[in-house]
């Protein structure tokens, strides 16, 4: 049995984060969890258990699923979560895609679609376009919309998570604090979180990835942008602002790591970006000059262009790509030599065109120069979640908020 180190307290006033870690433990076994199993896990007394999972029934968030036999004793009744429990939404807002998902309690995609970013400066335009496409997304599922417990919003940073605001993003231009929240929040008439794409895409992999206990991970996001979500004790770390994980900026090197202080060092973004790389590769001569790279939407197509030639044998595509993996490596490193984490989790819509080159060049490195490698292995894994582990995320976060033990519950006042 999977151990969760997350366990629960028979303090009066707790009942929420009490079951939130029953739930938890639930949910991260495929098989279910029986009640003497998470007593057991979660160091609640037996009736404490019974009270909560009597609750979690009664609301149709679990089920019971069958019996499991044991060694000793009468067979045991096995509780999962119910998919129809509740939904939620999210949304994915990048600059060259707009991304929209409905999950059931799982985390399981029960209804998906995307269009294309508006190349407009004008962001009511678009949060129009978004609702219009939400209130689509909803009226398509097969579902009782009355089980819709919110809207999750995931975007460029930075945002005022606190206010809701999306606050001029680099590449979105005219989104200056813009009221993306509570705009999204009228127009539907649901509930909405608003956050950051990489702690969104952090979430994800906690509720719907390959998550089976509590973890120290980062997510590395790879796509119009780059950037981090830190998960530290099954926490996600998002800083005094919500800001935390912006990691444009990082100084990397692509040479190799024999001589680490005389390498030359260059920003991250300039290696993890498919823009950056597709000037690069017009630059070299491997692209056309003059290819059009004016918008978020045309450096993508000119960056998978990159990716077609390398994959076709172009030498200058493989060259620019293994320098930009190498530089992918010294950000890793940096990153887990910092946090001393056993996992980096790497998605987004720029890693599905280079996964498998990426990952070639990327474990070894990583494996041989990392800090704690007599201690511990730092494994590297794209995330299975596909290019809409963003949406998804945006879509957990309200599962997150809801569900998930917060020890700021048991905060006094809250």
């Amino acid at each position: 049995m999977t151990q969760n180190h997350s366990r629960g307290t028979n303090m009066p006033r707790v009942a929420d984060f009490n079951e939130g870690i029953v739930l938890s433990s639930i949910r991260r076994s495929p098989s279910g969890r029986s009640r003497v199993e998470l007593t057991e896990e979660t160091g609640l007394s037996a009736q404490t258990v019974s009270n909560i999972c009597r609750r979690l029934l009664d609301q149709d968030l679990i089920v019971e699923t069958g019996k499991q036999a044991v060694a000793y004793g009468k067979p045991r009744t096995m509780l999962e979560l119910n998919p129809s429990g509740c939904y939620t939404v999210g949304v994915h807002i990048d600059p060259a895609v707009i991304t929209y998902v409905l999950l059931d309690f799982t985390g399981r995609v029960v209804v998906d679609a995307s269009h294309e970013t508006p190349a407009v400066q004008d962001p009511g335009a678009v949060v129009s376009q978004i609702t219009t496409q939400i209130t689509a997304l909803i009226a398509e599922a097969p579902i009782d919309r009355e089980r819709i417990i919110g809207i999750g919003i995931a975007s460029p940073g930075p945002v005022d998570v606190a206010r809701g605001l999306v606050l001029d993003p680099p590449h979105l231009p005219g989104w200056q604090r813009v009221a993306l929240r509570d705009e999204i929040r009228e127009a539907t008439g649901l509930p909405v979180l608003l956050d950051k794409d990489v702690t969104a895409g952090a979430v994800a992999e906690q509720w719907a990835g390959a998550s089976v206990g509590p973890r120290d991970f980062a997510f590395l996001y790879l796509g119009t942008g780059v950037g981090l979500g830190i998960v530290i004790n099954d926490q996600v770390v998002r800083g005094i602002s919500g800001n935390a994980g912006d990691v444009g900026l990082l100084p990397v090197s692509s040479e190799e790591f024999g001589d680490r202080y005389t390498g030359n060092f260059r920003a991250f973004w300039q290696s993890g970006s498919p823009q950056s790389l597709a000037e690069q590769a017009v630059a070299a001569g491997i692209l056309p000059a003059g290819t059009d790279m004016s918008t978020p939407v045309l450096a993508e197509a000119a960056f998978r262009e990159l990716c077609a030639r390398a994959d076709a044998g172009d030498a200058g595509a493989q060259g620019l790509l293994e320098s930009a993996a190498r530089s992918t490596a010294s950000a890793i490193l940096t990153i887990t030599n910092l946090l001393d984490i056993d996992s980096i989790v790497v998605g987004g819509a720029m890693w599905e065109h280079v996964s498998e080159r990426f990952l070639a060049t990327i474990r070894p490195l990583v494996a041989q120069h990392s800090i704690a490698r007599q201690l511990h292995e730092v494994t590297i894994e794209g995330t299975a979640l596909g290019a809409d582990v963003a949406a998804i995320g945006a879509a957990c976060l309200v599962l997150d908020d809801k569900f998930s033990p917060s020890p700021a519950t048991l905060q006094l006042g809250r």
